[in-house]
Formats: C-alpha cells, sequence, structure tokens
C-alpha cells in the first residue's frame, strides 16, 4: 500500500472510528445539562468543545484541505452557554465529520506537500490533516475526563 494513501486512511480511521463513537458515547451518558456544565469561567464544557471541533475541522480540512466554503465563528464555539441540546451538537460534529471524510476521501496524493495557508499558518496538506487529527484527539480526551469527573463512572467504552 502506498505509505500516503495509508496516512490518509488512517486519519479516516481515527476520526470515525475512534474519537466520533467516544464522543458519541460520552454524550449517551450524559444530560443536556452536563453537557453545559462548566467547572469555572476558564474553563469549557463539553459543548464548547463540539462546537470548537466542528469549527475547526470546518476550516482546517473542509475549508483548508477541501477547499470548501465553510462557516466558522471561533468566538461562539467558546462563547455559548447552552444553546444546543446533545443530540444537536452531535448531528452538528457529525455532518462535519462527514464532510471532512469526503474531502479525505478525495484528497490527491500527489498534493499532499502543496503548502496552505490555514488560520495564519503556513502548512502542508499532510500537515494540517495531521494538527486536526492530534487536535480532534486532545479535545476528545478531554471529552472523556469530563464525562467521568460528571458521572463518577466508567465511560464503558468498547
Amino acid at each position: 500500500m502506498d505509505t500516503s494513501q495509508y496516512f490518509l486512511d488512517q486519519a479516516r480511521w481515527y476520526f470515525a472510528s475512534s474519537y466520533l463513537p467516544k464522543i458519541e458515547s460520552c454524550l449517551a451518558q450524559l444530560t443536556d445539562e452536563d453537557v453545559w456544565r462548566r467547572a469555572n469561567e476558564a474553563s469549557n464544557s463539553i459543548g464548547n468543545l463540539i462546537l470548537h471541533l466542528s469549527g475547526n475541522v470546518q476550516q482546517w480540512i473542509v475549508g483548508g484541505v477541501g477547499s470548501l466554503p465553510y462557516h466558522r465563528d471561533r468566538e461562539h464555539e467558546f462563547g455559548e452557554r447552552g444553546g444546543f441540546a446533545r443530540a444537536d451538537l452531535l448531528a452538528r460534529l457529525k455532518e462535519t465529520m462527514a464532510q471532512a471524510d469526503q474531502v479525505l476521501a478525495n484528497v490527491d496524493l500527489t498534493r499532499l506537500l502543496e503548502r496552505r495557508e490555514i488560520q495564519g499558518n503556513d502548512v502542508t496538506v499532510m500537515e494540517a490533516i495531521l494538527r486536526i487529527v492530534q487536535h480532534f484527539a486532545l479535545h476528545t480526551g478531554q471529552i472523556m475526563l469530563l464525562t467521568k469527573q460528571r458521572t463518577g463512572e466508567s465511560l464503558k467504552l468498547s
């Protein structure tokens, strides 16, 4: 198998088969109120993190890698205080991830080292993908930790 294709396949696998199911499992164990709870004003809620992940993937993968139109309101991602139910947050994230998966499925392997300007960063397409895989992992871990803290139970991940 081609190394470049393997890289893209792994990125897609992490998003669809690792991170998204973990977030979905966490949301299933919480109430809408739990999702918006903050430890303090300097902290983010799970809802904020999900909005942020969706916006970040829109900007970096859909727009940056895929050169497709996207909408992002980063200030709103962190400023929201409870305007969405768990189901709506999950639907938004799943829709974003479906768009991102389509972009990644269609990446021209010969363009992985092509440079892009994304959010003020000069990166290759490969760097942009790697950065978002890592970024998604970081926030998935935060969501898992916040869920465990809120429920006091095992995450019940298979």
